[in-house]
């Protein structure tokens, strides 16, 4: 979950990796450090705990400069979050340092073999074996000396070294969690993720397992672990760095909630045929014949992206008539799984690179099931891995909940669940068309409920003393209120629950008094009576709510005039089709969340002990 930044040129690489290292903070915000080679021929090593403005701080007082280096943030796994236990670490000599992000499953048996041959150990982390390891092998060029120590890794890992004795030259390597390598003139970076290199170069080479760079002033050269010399693709990366800024909003998870409807309109644009109403999945390695063979869908993922997956089985399972199963990536390969080539397993990550999932991917393709990725990340391993991907255009999403990137998540599994519907002759061009003009819709109705945001601000002023709370919805709605209460907990440490309302009577109910906010999703498609079956129920759960004194806060369709009635705080979207509602609900969960947490001091943007990426089980 660690970030990492690298540099090689002719600048002075202090304040690019600093720059790099504030937008990987997302990654991991428990302690920073740098380490860069100096004009007198030494390593010039800062580190300090806590956050990246204690290291800009440490090299305020303690100045060091030099023209290649290496850098990271770091979200702890082995070792308290210390300035001991920040990275870089060194060997005995002082000679090596690395940066790394992952874990070494075997760093104790290695550490144990290490000091009895006489290494001496400072900190109580993982990552200070591998400094040891490549000093073993240090009378070798650094290249190879790194490819000896990850051969002795167990484990996941990205990590980048540089030498005292190898003066303008980076090595790294990946096994598991992502790194990219940025290409520019006469100078050369490394990173865990794309926004950290974005203002300095667009040409990326994403790094596959078992690959390792070497970075010098001269160019970037790629070897498997064995050494033979591989070629990487280039890709052009267009995002605007603006993209990774705050744009005048105070902190970046409210930016992206605000650039939802942009978002949205981006992951829709180009696979939807407006007059006929048919959907096109370019990006997708699977032929309309095997679309229609197969028997079942799988849904695999974790956190928000589970709730998402969560939303996209009703969708699949109305508009294309196929049983679909959702299934906790961390969870699924533990199970031995029953898995077949007649199932579509479809993988869901913001990031492409969480390791849970990634894991239950190749679980499912080993057991002969075909893959497909919904991803917001161009080239990452869940994508490469898959046989075709439907790309999220959500941008850079800094903001460690995710906000925009659930609404394209939504968006992509609409999309998808309509082209099995029309592949699998399920969906007529009538039906098509009606659909893809509410998707077309979709955009300017979030624009309707994000300029409401007062309404937000003044109901989270009311609310934010709160203790608990608990989110409630049926059917389609019923993953939205997971992630409305997921939200609510990551954010402001309030104690949430999601429930579906039709199990209040098991157990929920003995929650309720006059403390409690319930926030129930009451929205419903006004042409569909089977919608209208669920809302008259759920209107029954907020008649139980009241009946308790609990504090009742309702997300109703405007013109709703059953629940407004009932409901202590009404909070009223626009309509659209029945599955498409839960993109316009989740915004004033979102907000609430945001305005809730901003109420009681919380860090919004980095919310403790949470990190982006999840690239470690």
């Amino acid at each position: 979950m660690c970030g990492i930044v690298g540099y090689v040129g002719e600048r002075k690489a202090v304040p690019i990796i600093l720059e790099g290292l504030k937008r990987l903070e997302y990654r991991g915000y428990d302690s920073a450090g740098l380490a860069v080679y100096c004009d007198d021929q030494t390593l010039g090593i800062r580190r300090a705990s806590g956050k990246l403005r204690n290291l800009e701080e440490a090299i305020r007082l303690d100045p060091v400069e030099g023209s290649f280096g290496i850098g990271h943030t770091r979200w702890a796994t082995h070792g308290r979050p210390t300035e001991e236990n920040a990275h870089p670490h060194r060997d005995c000599t002082g000679d090596i340092v690395v940066v790394h992000n992952g874990i070494v499953e075997n760093y104790l048996a290695l550490k144990d073999q290490l000091t009895a041959e006489g290494h001496r150990f400072t900190t109580e982390t993982d990552t200070e074996v591998i400094a040891h390891l490549v000093e073993k092998c240090s009378d070798k060029p650094l290249e190879d000396a790194v490819r000896c120590a990850v051969k002795q890794l167990s484990g996941v890992f990205a990590l980048a070294v540089l030498s005292r004795k190898h003066p303008n030259k980076i090595v790294a390597a990946r096994l598991g969690p992502p790194l990219v390598v940025g290409l520019g003139d006469h100078e050369f970076f490394v990173a865990s993720d794309v926004p950290a290199l974005l203002n300095h170069t667009r040409d990326m080479v994403f790094m596959n397992d078992g690959d390792i760079a070497i970075l010098t002033p001269e160019g970037v050269r790629f070897t498997d672990f064995d050494g033979r010399t591989l070629k990487r693709a280039t890709q052009r990366i267009l995002w605007d760095p603006l993209m990774a800024e705050k744009g005048g909003y105070k902190h970046f998870m409210l930016k992206e909630i605000f650039e939802q409807p942009r978002a949205v309109r981006d992951t829709t644009l180009g696979r939807v045929g407006q007059g006929s109403g048919r959907i096109f999945l370019d990006e997708v390695d699977i032929t309309p014949k095997q679309f229609q063979a197969f028997k079942s869908v799988r849904i695999l993922a974790c956190g928000t992206s589970w709730h998402a997956a969560l939303a996209g089985k009703f969708m699949i399972e109305r508009l294309a008539r196929i049983p679909v199963e959702v299934d906790y990536g961390s969870e699924f390969r533990y199970r031995n799984p029953i898995v077949s080539s007649h199932e579509l397993t479809v993988v869901i990550s913001q990031s492409g690179e969480t390791a849970d999932t990634l894991a239950a991917q190749r679980e499912a393709k080993q057991k002969g099931s075909p893959t497909l990725a919904i991803c917001n990340v161009v080239g990452s391993m869940i994508t490469r891995e898959a046989k075709g991907a439907i790309y999220t255009h959500a941008g850079p999403e800094i903001g460690v909940a995710s906000t925009k990137a659930f609404t394209c998540q939504l968006t992509a599994l609409f999309l998808l669940a309509m082209y099995l519907g029309q592949t699998r002759g399920h969906l007529d061009e009538a039906e098509s068309q009606r659909l893809v003009q509410e998707l077309l819709r979709v955009p300017g109705k979030l624009e309707t409920v994000l300029s409401h945001d007062s309404v937000y601000e003044e109901l989270g002023r009311k609310l934010h003393r709160a203790t608990d709370f608990l989110f409630l919805g049926r059917g389609v709605h019923f993953p939205i209120a997971l992630e409305g209460a997921l939200k609510l907990k990551e954010i402001s440490y309030i104690h949430a629950e999601g429930y579906p309302a039709g199990e209040m009577k098991h157990g929920p109910n003995a929650l309720i008094d006059e403390k409690l906010p319930v926030v129930i999703l009451a929205a419903r498609d006004t042409t569909r009576e089977d919608s209208r079956t669920l809302y008259e129920k759920t209107v029954s759960n907020i008649q139980e709510v009241k009946a308790r004194e609990g504090i009742v806060v309702a997300i109703v369709c405007e013109g709703d005039n059953e629940a407004s009635r009932v409901a202590d705080h009404v909070i009223q979207i626009p309509t659209t089709d029945d599955l498409l509602l839960p993109i316009l609900e989740i915004v004033p969960l979102q907000l609430l969340a945001y305005h809730i947490a901003v109420r009681r001091g919380c860090d919004v943007d980095q919310p403790r002990n949470l990190a982006k990426s999840v690239t470690v089980e």
